[in-house]
């Protein structure tokens, strides 16, 4: 019974103790006026977000992703039942907005008419990356859906290295976002180097970009483009941030900053200071490296992309790739103000891009690239109605290796071991079994991508239009997605070359009858 004493005594010491301090104190009102039960608010504070996730909200309900998305990524990843019961829960009565997909019942020439496409069917760009420019090492990616650009440092070096090596299982390209190309980034799978402001990983002494380095780095990992990041979703005309917590000894040697201590990127070029000497310095990187160069930015002000399209428009100079990031994407830290008002979100920036290049008639010569949420089939469906060649999933990826949307990415206490550098955390994240989960996810969101294509009656997503998709308000009416984004119908959405390759290549893959019905005029 002596036991039982002594924890109540001690309880009731450590009580009194806690109460006299809260009493003391004048950091927190709540406390001095409520006394020991005011922590209750700070502990349901803290764990808020998680009882909301599991207990409060809905299946439709939670942001940035959904129960429901969550659950199809974790579900796909481990190659377990991803379909869905009784009828969708979505409020598609009332949601304005809401996208519809317009299935045929007749295919059009070439949509295979197989029960159920496989996860290995190969869905390369209907694009060849390079081409247009002439760039010696230009090539037709082999996957539509690709991961985005996350870092090193903000991400976990076990969490990089798992989805490089998925990214080698599935066959797509990994970007290494802005923190370099560091030795988690070499493990089988093709490189996007990303070239940010600050110029990590071909910079030199004195943080100016560096040619030679540049040079050197691409020739020693399997490199396939280079990506010159103008800005991001997350923190568009902001620069990267990665906070002193996350900033270990390897980070700080790789990226050649001090350890400990806030990185924050600066928040344009210093290379150049306009289209006209972006385009220089785009030719200069890829005469050096023989790679295909393109732009990564999130869309606000619309100067800078009708300036883009006019000086392209004499076929002398432009970029062989555009990577539109919306403004409600973003994977790590950054300011509120920033990730909710600062940027056009995805639909209407890539519309607004995407517009500007047709009028001009370059859309063939350019790959699109889209990110903000794409990682999930309905958003990517949409995407490449409006014009988008590849999608590039940073959320959904980190999910399919893990992630379960803690929100603590800016914290460094990320409980999964995804967005940390804490040993602590890191240590539950294995490798082996992530990289096949992330592998797993990329295949699945492929295998939608067809059989939705399927269903419109075209062979590939890259043919899909925007015909193809209507807008709901509610019950009441629809709107077209061309008419809602003010596209003209006389856009094809391929020119005829690049469709009639694009058939031939995955007829060629498929082994099976094809449907030859009525026929899709302006695809």
């Amino acid at each position: 019974m002596r036991w039982r004493y002594a924890i109540l005594g001690g309880t009731a010491v450590a009580t009194a103790a806690t109460a006299v301090h809260d009493l003391v104190q004048k950091k927190h009102a709540i406390l001095r006026n409520f006394p020991v039960v005011g922590h209750a608010r700070f502990v349901l504070e803290t764990f808020g977000p998680e009882l909301r996730q599991y207990v409060v909200t809905d299946n439709d309900e939670e942001r940035p992703f959904s129960r429901d998305q969550r659950r199809w990524v974790y579900a796909s990843s481990k190659m377990q039942n991803n379909y869905f019961g009784f009828g969708t829960d979505n409020d598609i009565e009332n949601l304005a907005g809401y996208p519809i997909i317009k299935h045929r019942t007749f295919t059009g020439p070439g949509a295979a008419v197989m029960p159920h496409a496989q996860e290995e069917v190969v869905l390369p760009c209907a694009k060849v990356m390079g081409a247009a420019r002439g760039r010696p090492q230009a090539f037709r990616p082999q996957s539509v859906v690709n991961i985005s650009g996350m870092s090193f440092g903000a991400l976990s070096g076990k969490a990089i290295e798992s989805l490089n090596k998925g990214a080698a299982l599935a066959g797509c390209l990994h970007n290494t976002g802005e923190g370099a190309l560091s030795p988690h980034h070499r493990h089988g799978g093709d490189v996007v180097f990303q070239i940010g402001t600050a110029y990590f990983g071909c910079r030199d002494e004195h943080g100016r970009f560096d040619l030679a380095r540049l040079v050197d780095l691409v020739q020693s990992a399997p490199v396939k483009a280079i990506e010159v990041k103008l800005s991001q979703g997350a923190k568009p005309g902001l620069g990267g941030m990665l906070p002193g917590e996350k900033v270990s000894q390897e980070i700080a040697e790789i990226r050649g900053i001090p350890v400990g201590q806030d990185c924050a990127s600066p928040s344009r070029h210093t290379e150049f200071s306009d289209v006209d000497s972006m385009l220089d310095f785009v030719e200069e990187v890829a005469q050096a490296t023989g790679l295909p160069v393109g732009i990564k930015s999130a869309v606000g002000n619309l100067t800078m992309w009708d300036e883009l399209t006019a000086a392209m428009a004499d076929g002398q100079r432009g970029v062989d790739f555009v990577n539109i990031d919306g403004g409600e994407g973003g994977t790590g830290a950054a300011p509120m103000i920033f990730a909710d008002s600062v940027a056009y979100p995805f639909r209407i920036a890539f519309s607004e891009v995407y517009r500007r290049f047709a009028a001009a008639g370059l859309t063939d010569d350019v790959v699109f690239i889209g990110a903000g949420k794409l990682g999930i089939p309905e958003n990517a469906i949409v995407a490449f109605a409006l014009g988008v060649d590849m999608v590039n999933a940073g959320r959904e990826a980190m999910m399919s290796i893990g992630c379960i949307q803690a929100q603590k990415c800016h914290t460094d206490h990320c409980p999964v071991g995804v967005a940390t550098q804490d040993p602590r955390y890191t240590r539950g994240l294995d490798v082996s079994l992530k990289s096949v989960r992330a592998a797993n996810y990329v295949r699945s969101m492929r295998r939608d991508l067809l059989k939705v294509s399927e269903a419109i009656g075209v062979v590939h997503p890259g043919l899909i239009s925007p015909r193809d998709i209507d807008l709901l308000d509610g019950t009441r009416t629809h709107v077209g997605l061309a008419e809602t984004y003010g596209y003209d119908p006389s856009w094809p959405r391929l020119g005829e070359r690049l469709v009639k390759e694009i058939e031939a290549i995955m007829v060629a893959q498929d082994g099976t009858d094809h449907a030859v019905g009525e026929a899709r005029p302006g695809r």
